[in-house]
């Protein structure tokens, strides 16, 4: 339409503003939430970067299930940037949130600009932008301390920025391609794969005879060049990293029902509802429609984007164990992908006729409402994805152990939550591991408190080792230790 490409300015300036609205609510919240322990997780490497060591080769949790509290998994190149900030404006989640939603827009305005170079319109570039930021999955964790933002948004960068590149063959573009993509395989290791987008186009220039092998040599060592530190890290870390990642489908636990299920789930459930917004479905429904329709397969490029989808469903195919149908996030690489289908669909409902018109408006309007109505029960305080007596007293808990005081929690799976909640440093045990020649080993490392649940300290093995109550409400209580 005449009107978006007209005022295609205002409305992604408006993006921002709508999307700030939307979640206002949340930038003081505490973490809580889908996926908590993932975000604690990160937000503790932010806070002892900022309280401890800046140096970027050890990130530190404040578990001791690590040696040294180093837990190396991918490069902390965020959770570094973001504690450079807490220099500046103190230890606030508000800080958080503000850097990752910032950068969640450059996200937006690289699919913009990414769009824009795929094709040559502003009104499918605008419709793109708008229908990405309020994928319900990206809305919700544009929010939230997540590494997958960064190499989101570093992943698209590269790609748009390669796109320049094959329409001007600028070495600049190509430049700053190869910085991004390797920045976002630093950041996160399956974001390797947005390589194959420029791989295949490499090695069609080469059978065609319009590259010679100096100028692919020379692309290659380029790109060589920015994914080195990746190989680097990645080799020294990978000792670490979880065996389910690293075995994806070769990790037999799952059934061949369980797969189906999974399946099943991400296809039904997790990309309409999450991946794409309900909302947006139509318009990814015409997308493939029109694909065929418009014959847009003869395009000179799209070899490229479809090499680029069968690479990353690959990826979803080897991972599908670990992915299931919780692990969301983990599907940040296909967003580019889906929204540029997307955009293509609603653009052409858009000048199909009065009805498909009227139902794509509707649509587009609808986006944010229907992203907040499914996303803004994640942030519930009093169902907080842990049990909730952490969050409640919080500040009272943080008040009754010395700053320096080694402390245990239980009942965490996470090792991280409780930990964070109560900001010490300790350990986490699981409610199997609280017998008596553990809890000595922890006393004699330096324990000092214990946070129990579930009245734990009625057994005799506990409660022989606790000293004083100094704190009883709901279902937690605190001792001192002996």
């Amino acid at each position: 339409m005449e009107l978006i490409k007209k005022h295609y300015k205002l409305i992604l300036c408006s993006i921002p503003f709508i999307s700030f609205v939307l979640h206002f609510h949340v930038f003081n919240l505490d973490l809580v939430g889908i996926h908590v322990w993932r975000q604690t997780e990160t937000q503790t490497v932010i806070n002892n970067f900022y309280q401890e060591d800046m140096n970027i080769f050890y990130p530190r949790v404040n578990d001791f299930i690590y040696p040294d509290r180093v837990m190396r998994g991918e490069f902390p190149l965020m959770q570094w940037i973001f504690s450079l900030f807490y220099k500046i404006f103190g230890t606030r989640i508000a800080v958080t949130r503000v850097l990752s939603f910032i950068m969640g827009l450059f996200s937006v305005y690289g699919m913009f600009y990414l769009c824009d170079n795929v094709f040559k319109n502003k009104t499918i570039a605008t419709i793109c932008a708008w229908c990405f930021n309020f994928s319900p999955v990206f809305y919700y964790y544009t929010l939230n301390p997540m590494p997958d933002n960064m190499a989101l948004c570093c992943g698209i960068w590269s790609i748009a920025f390669f796109y320049s590149y094959t329409n001007v063959y600028k070495i600049k573009y190509l430049v700053w391609s190869a910085l991004f993509l390797g920045l976002a395989t630093l950041v996160k290791l399956p974001f390797v794969l947005y390589g194959s987008f420029i791989f295949v186009f490499i090695f069609e220039q080469l059978r065609n005879k319009k590259y010679n092998m100096q100028e692919v040599v020379c692309i290659s060592s380029i790109y060589l060049l920015f994914i080195f530190p990746s190989v680097i890290w990645y080799i020294m870390v990978l000792p670490s990293l979880c065996s389910g990642l690293l075995m994806g489908f070769f990790d037999v636990k799952q059934s061949f029902a369980g797969w189906a299920y999974i399946l099943q789930g991400s296809i039904v459930s997790v990309l309409p509802e999450l991946l794409i917004n309900y909302a947006s479905v139509v318009f990814f429904v015409a997308g493939f429609y029109y694909l065929f329709r418009n014959k847009v397969y003869r395009n000179k490029n799209f070899y490229l984007f479809f090499f680029w989808g069968v690479t990353v469903i690959l990826y979803f195919v080897y991972e599908l164990n670990m992915i299931d149908t919780i692990h969301d996030y983990y599907l940040f690489p296909f967003l580019p992908l889906i929204f540029l289908l997307v955009a293509f669909g609603a653009y052409h409902l858009l000048f199909k006729n009065f009805v498909s018109r009227l139902l794509a408006i509707i649509c587009l309007c609808i986006l944010p409402l229907t992203a907040f109505l499914r996303i803004d029960t994640r942030w519930d305080t009093k169902d907080p994805g842990f049990d909730a007596a952490y969050y409640k007293y919080k500040e009272e808990l943080q008040s009754l152990t010395p700053s320096n005081a080694y402390c245990i929690t239980c009942d965490d799976p996470s090792n991280y939550i409780l930990l964070y909640y109560i900001n010490r440093k300790g350990w986490t045990l699981k409610n199997d591991q609280l017998n008596n020649i553990v809890l000595s080993d922890c006393i004699m490392k330096g324990a000092k408190y214990i946070f129990l649940v579930n009245h734990l300290d009625d057994q005799p093995e506990i409660k022989a080792h606790l000293d004083g109550k100094i704190f009883d409400k709901e279902n937690l209580r605190v001792y001192k230790l002996k």
